[in-house]
This record gives structure tokens, C-alpha cells and sequence, in this order.
């Protein structure tokens, strides 16, 4: 007897995950790994947050609560956008999600219907377009380069033929770091309001920039859905704590959603969640670390031959086009790891088209594996 199978798990997977679980079976046999591969903080959360969870546990029945959030963790977001951004923002139109991945799947289902077209930049986050496939909606690929920093523009979009229904962007970005000018950002904001577009804007990596802070397009317009996540700069990864600011009109919708697929978000992350807003000075340390990594990598992995780096403007990932060394950089990372013990991530997960002769580093590491991976890469090429 054959059973049916649905097609929406048939989806590709999650290629970084496949490169991880390879890294830690090698660890397991007693090799050593340099992670370059994993897109997570190397350390814990701060320790105000390890002490609410504690009291929490000491306290609290950790039973179910509100399906968007606890109010104090609602409040405390909105106080975010108050502090950091200047904007005022409804502790009512705030979700907290379980991570930014329970986010993509309420927005994208509340947001769009069974055969919608929703583009999305090319290299992007897998994710996004995995998670679409699977709810029958249909990504649409915006193929970005250098010429526009890897970032969509209004004129990618004016390329793509057939009618769209939404997109998704990303400043700062996986995999290229690369950031949306504000006039960028008002650009495609209008475009989206011009041709009633859904925007959907992932900012899970503001906090973590270099040059220029991070605008929440937040402060251009209150028809769009904004994604964070306590897993970055927060450096919560594993507490699986994220949010939305979602439109007025899209409340209810999301509300029901939200009941039915997750009833709340981890109640025990929530409550340990309201202290990491208090916890800055740890977590922007964090930021300095990452910063000395970037500037290392960008001095260090040239001399490698990987001398087509993306633009990391925030986040902590560079983007490496080489073409010179290969055209299967699925291969050519397991190769690596093999021979070297350094684990990165094949640009196929991001661009399926292209990414065969990409490879993306993350640089979230402590600098002392950084500075031992660039080595080891400089002796290996």
C-alpha cells in the first residue's frame, strides 16, 4: 500500500543546517572544526536574561499565555522602537513569535493567498522562499549583484514579468551583510504602495552594523510587516523568541493564526526576553567583536584568493563570489572542511541560479578562530 506523501515537504532543504550537522559529526570523532558556517552569536545570553529565567522558574507556573506575547514583553518592544528608532509604536500591533521563523510563516500566511507571486532578492535567505513554496505561493527571484550592493531595487523589480503580489527585504541581509540606503528604503517603499505590494521587511540583524545604523522602514510607513528577532543581536538564538509590527488590518487575521498553529510563544523565553533590553552594554560588546572579525576577514581573506568580497555593512557574514576556484561550491565546501577542518556554507542555499561559485563566511565567531580559519585557508589555497 502507498500512502500519499504531500508535496509542499518536498521542498529543498536547508543547506547550512546539512553543513552544520557535517561539522559536528567531524567534532563528534574527536577533529577539530573552525565554525564559519552557522549564522548565530558564539555566546550565551546576556546574564540579565539568564537571571529573569531563573526567577521565572523559581516563580511562575510557565503555563500558556497570550497568543501574541505577554504584555510586559509587548510593551518592552515598543519601548525598543521608542528608544532606538524614535518612533512611536501600539504595543498592540506588536507579536512576539517563536523565533523570526514563526514570524515568516504568520506573516506570509495572513499576508498572502495560494498563488501569489512575492519577490525576494537572489542571493537571499532560503527560508523565505522554502516557506513560501511550501504554503503554494510562488517566489519570485530579483537576481542582485554588486552593481546594486545585493539589494533590490525599483528596477529589478520593473524586470520581472507578470504580476507580483508582494516582497521581501532584508537590511542588513544574509548572506551579504549588505544594507538598503534610507532613500533606497523610501524608494521601495513607494514602489510597493504605487502598485499595492505587501512589503515585508526582515530586520533581525539591526544592532549588528558598522558604518551606518540600521532604519526600520517602520518610520515610512505602517502598512508593512516588520520581522525581528531576539536571536542576533539579542543573542537569544536558542530561546526561540522573535516579533512582528503588523498593520492594523492584518490583527485579527494574525490573531487567529497565531491561536491555532503555536497557542503562545515559549512562555519561559518571554519572560527572560523583557530583561534583554536592559542588558546593552554585553550585547553591544558583541557588536565590537564582531566588527574586529569583519575587519580581519576583509585583510586576511584575500590574501586566501578570495578576493570578491560583499560589502558587510551590518550583520556577520561575507559573501565570496569564487568563481575561480569553482563552479560547485557545494563541493568545494565539503572539500574544504575535509581537508581543513573549516566549515562555511555553499551560495547554492541562497541563490540556486548563481550561488554555485559563491560561499558565504560567517564571521559571529571568537576572533582567535577567525584569525585560525584565515590561516588555515591562506596555507590550503
Amino acid at each position: 500500500m502507498t500512502l500519499k506523501i504531500a508535496r509542499r515537504g518536498t521542498i529543498p532543504p536547508f543547506i547550512v543546517m546539512d553543513v552544520m550537522r557535517a561539522a559536528n559529526k567531524r567534532e563528534a570523532e574527536g577533529a577539530d572544526v573552525l565554525h564559519m558556517e552557522v549564522g548565530q552569536p558564539s555566546t550565551p545570553a546576556p546574564s540579565g536574561v539568564l537571571e529573569a529565567a531563573n526567577k521565572a522558574l523559581a516563580v511562575d507556573k510557565l503555563g500558556y499565555t497570550d497568543a501574541f506575547g505577554i504584555p510586559p514583553l509587548r510593551q518592552a518592544i515598543a519601548d525598543y522602537y521608542r528608544s532606538d528608532y524614535g518612533i512611536d509604536v501600539d504595543p498592540g500591533r506588536v507579536v512576539v513569535t517563536t523565533g523570526s521563523s514563526g514570524a515568516f510563516v504568520l506573516s506570509f500566511l495572513a499576508a498572502f493567498e495560494a498563488g501569489d507571486r512575492v519577490a525576494l532578492a537572489a542571493p537571499g535567505y532560503p527560508a523565505y522562499r522554502n516557506i513560501l513554496k511550501a504554503l503554494g505561493v510562488e517566489p519570485v527571484n530579483l537576481p542582485v549583484g554588486p552593481e546594486t550592493n545585493f539589494q533590490p531595487t525599483p528596477e529589478t523589480l520593473d524586470r520581472v514579468e507578470g504580476r507580483l503580489d508582494g516582497l521581501i527585504i532584508a537590511s542588513p541581509s544574509n548572506p551579504t551583510g549588505t544594507m538598503i540606503t534610507p532613500e533606497g528604503l523610501q524608494a521601495l517603499v513607494d514602489y510597493c504602495r504605487d502598485r499595492s505590494l505587501r512589503l515585508i521587511s526582515d530586520e533581525i540583524y539591526h544592532g549588528i552594523t558598522y558604518e551606518n545604523r540600521a532604519e526600520t522602514v517602520l518610520s515610512l510607513t505602517d502598512e508593512a510587516i516588520i520581522v525581528n528577532s531576539f536571536s542576533k543581536y539579542f543573542s537569544m538564538t536558542g530561546w526561540r523568541l522573535g516579533w512582528m509590527v503588523i498593520p492594523e488590518s492584518l490583527h485579527r487575521s494574525s490573531e487567529c493564526l497565531a491561536q491555532n498553529l503555536f497557542i503562545s510563544p515559549p512562555t519561559l523565553s518571554q519572560f527572560a526576553g523583557v530583561a534583554v533590553f536592559d542588558c546593552r552594554e554585553e550585547l553591544d560588546a558583541n557588536v565590537a567583536r564582531y566588527a574586529s572579525n569583519r575587519e580581519l576577514l576583509l585583510r586576511e581573506l584575500p590574501r586566501a584568493g578570495f578576493n570578491k568580497l560583499s560589502h558587510a555593512d551590518g550583520a556577520f557574514y561575507l559573501y565570496a563570489d569564487v568563481a575561480h576556484l569553482t563552479n560547485d561550491s557545494l563541493e568545494f565546501c565539503q572539500r574544504v572542511l575535509t581537508d581543513t577542518g573549516v566549515a562555511t556554507t555553499p551560495g547554492i542555499d541562497f541563490d540556486p541560479d548563481r550561488g554555485g561559485h559563491f560561499v558565504r563566511f560567517s564571521f559571529a565567531g571568537a576572533t582567535d578562530d577567525m584569525a585560525e580559519a584565515a590561516r588555515r585557508l591562506q596555507a590550503y589555497l
